[in-house]
């Protein structure tokens, strides 16, 4: 075993979960020591390269999250919220870098990561993309500049077996508009339009998602003012630059003290 950072992948036989392993062990930055998947999963108890169709690497799936997470020094997430609050509980136990990708958090899901974030090191954001991340920013900046008279709609599109809509994407980059709005994104929100629904509502923030094929995510927030529209645009092609990002914010992660961060933190935007 080299000296490189430990890093445990988990729900590791889904398509992040794979691209992953594949990125780690390229990176020559870190190792993968562990990989978890559900109870009764085909993957479980297999070695992990065989499990992938390739060489074996000695890494054996289990769906034992704490004896997973015990030698390693990081922990990469794109799972579901429930299962994403009990890792976290594993890898606070652990002290190991939570590095969390999953979307679809209820408010009070996302508070409930917070006691963990005492004790580990937390970096949750709903995209690990540096272009994304920059988006944000500049979604914040143009929403800063302009007044209530330019309405502000984001507009998402994934693959066909996305389950959660919006995209934790593209409520980060409303949650970005809100903020540079100085408003709160809860209660001024506008999404799932269908029939008769009325006129626009004034200064609120719009929400609409596309599902089809295998569309990696690509997300446009729109001001439209009377006469102009200025358009953020963000094309994922590859879901590798999701793997990457969750790769640096954990490596990142292994000098911070414990606590809750983003890929801004990680980033240094």
């Amino acid at each position: 075993m080299s000296d490189l950072p430990g890093i445990v992948i988990t729900g590791i036989s889904g398509r992040m979960g794979q691209m992953l392993a594949k990125t780690i062990s390229a990176s020559g930055k870190a190792q993968v020591v562990g990989a978890v998947e559900r109870s009764g999963h085909d993957w479980v108890g297999q070695d992990l390269g065989a499990a992938m169709g390739g060489a074996e690497t000695g890494v054996i799936v289990t769906d034992d999250p704490l004896e997973a997470f015990k030698n390693a020094q990081a922990v990469i997430d794109f799972t579901a919220p429930a299962a994403t609050l009990e890792f976290a509980k594993f890898a606070a136990q652990a002290r190991a870098v939570h590095v969390i990708g999953t979307t679809g958090f209820e408010p009070g899901q996302i508070a409930a990561l917070e006691p963990a974030s005492r004790h580990s090191v937390q970096i949750r954001a709903g995209n690990m993309s540096l272009g994304v991340n920059l988006l944000t920013k500049l979604a914040k900046t143009v929403a800063q500049a302009l007044d209530a008279d330019w309405d502000i709609e984001v507009v998402e599109a994934h693959h066909n077996r996305k389950v959660d809509a919006p995209s934790g994407t593209a409520l980060m980059l409303g949650q970005a508009a809100a903020d540079g709005r100085g408003i709160s994104l809860e209660g001024n929100t506008e999404s799932g339009r269908h029939g008769i629904t009325g006129t626009r509502q004034p200064g609120a923030i719009g929400f609409s998602a596309i599902r089809g094929g295998d569309i990696v995510g690509e997300h446009d927030v729109i001001f439209a003012a009377a006469g102009e529209r200025i358009v953020l645009r963000h094309i994922a092609t590859d879901r590798v630059i999701f793997a990457r990002g969750a790769l640096k914010a954990a490596l990142w992660g292994l000098d911070q003290k414990p606590g809750q961060y983003d890929m801004i933190d990680v980033l240094g935007l």
